[in-house]
């Protein structure tokens, strides 16, 4: 439908962006902010769009671990392509704001909306079909940023609530302990406190600095945590959880996770999340363990799958409205790490690879 607002024969302004992908890392090599560039385009007009069609000023972008695997020539995973060098880059998430309409269209001017098929490119403004848009409703009890469509019901809070209930099988029958890894990160931090709420009596979390530690345990309810990068992570591990390890929720692979699996428990279970730990080598995902991890991981029975939450895609609306509802009661909490500008997308990226964020990483163009 149309709208009657006479801002929508207003023209955008003329100062779009968007970033471009124009330089792999190289095989095992990190990425670099050179790896990008930010270059002016002209917004999109009404004349660009078609009757179902609309244009959508973007609010807040996610970056997330997994485009480094876009950098690569090969993903190593069927459900994402690689990025193409000179091609816009996308992400796998963004929210915005809809500016003009088609026709036809099923939204109308200032429908709150995020992606649902589609990816997010990271510009400022762009075309697209409303089939592709789901519009969102902020909860209205409090005075929520629209970023927490990101931070919290998006991906990652989606992402750990159905990893926890479909892979982590808790048992409130009895004390268990579970240590995530990457756990001052969006989705390691919202995994670990909703595994408290679904009934873990300890939750420990491996991170790389004081301040980590401090946010993990006082502000999202870890019991317990250890910086990887001052302690020694098996001796840790053995001082705070003597009993066992029973379900490891690993965002990191590499030492880390070898440490953590040597101190589980027969039976246990590892929630595979993610690798960033090898996110920069030209490893298959998700890359071959060890010798004698593999062994123990035979011996004691404990289950280590891959897991993927678009094997759960009927069950994604109701995570969402479960996220949400947590989210409203104070049960859950989210901190986002906000980059402002276009200019500022490389460094976003490269920064988080480097740990350097606590929950989301997030652009305001």
């Amino acid at each position: 439908m149309t709208s009657s607002s006479s801002s929508a024969h207003q023209p955008l302004p003329a100062d779009n962006k968007v970033v471009i992908f124009v330089k792999r890392p190289g095989e095992n090599n990190a990425p670099t902010i050179d790896c990008f560039d930010v270059v002016p385009i002209d917004s999109p007009s009404e004349k660009d769009i078609t009757s179902d069609q609309c244009i959508v000023r973007t609010l807040f972008l996610s970056v997330d671990p997994a485009q480094r695997c876009r950098m690569n020539p090969s993903t190593g995973v069927d459900y994402l392509g690689p990025y193409e060098i000179g091609e816009p880059v996308d992400g796998m998430e963004g929210v915005g704001v809809v500016e003009r309409v088609g026709s036809a269209c099923t939204l109308e001017v200032g429908d709150l909306v995020t992606g649902c098929i589609r990816l997010w490119t990271w510009t400022k403004y762009f075309v697209c079909d409303s089939s592709d848009l789901v519009k969102v409703n902020l909860p209205s009890s409090r005075n929520f940023s629209p970023s927490v469509i990101l931070s919290c019901a998006g991906l990652s809070g989606i992402t750990a609530l159905l990893g926890i209930r479909k892979k982590a099988l808790i048992d409130r029958s009895r004390p268990q302990t579970i240590v995530v890894s990457g756990a001052a990160g969006s989705c390691g931090s919202l995994a670990g406190q909703i595994a408290r709420i679904e009934g873990c009596s300890k939750v420990i979390g491996i991170c790389g600095s004081d301040d980590k530690c401090t946010v993990l345990k006082r502000e999202f309810g870890f019991n317990d945590t250890i910086n990887y990068k001052t302690e020694n992570v098996s001796e840790r591990l053995g001082h705070l959880a003597p009993e066992g390890i029973d379900i490891y929720w690993d965002n990191v692979g590499g030492v880390i996770s070898d440490d953590v699996i040597r101190a589980m428990n027969n039976e246990g279970r590892v929630v595979l999340c993610g690798q960033i730990a090898v996110y920069n080598t030209d490893l298959p995902y998700p890359p071959p363990l060890p010798e004698h991890t593999t062994k123990i991981i035979k011996e004691r029975n404990i289950q280590r799958e891959r897991y993927l939450v678009l094997m759960y895609k009927d069950e994604i609306d109701e995570a969402v409205a479960q996220l949400s509802e947590w989210l409203q009661q104070d049960k859950i909490k989210v901190k986002e790490t906000i980059y402002d500008g276009l200019n500022a997308a490389p460094s976003a990226f490269v920064d988080m690879m480097n740990g350097k964020n606590i929950g989301k990483m997030l652009i305001r163009p």
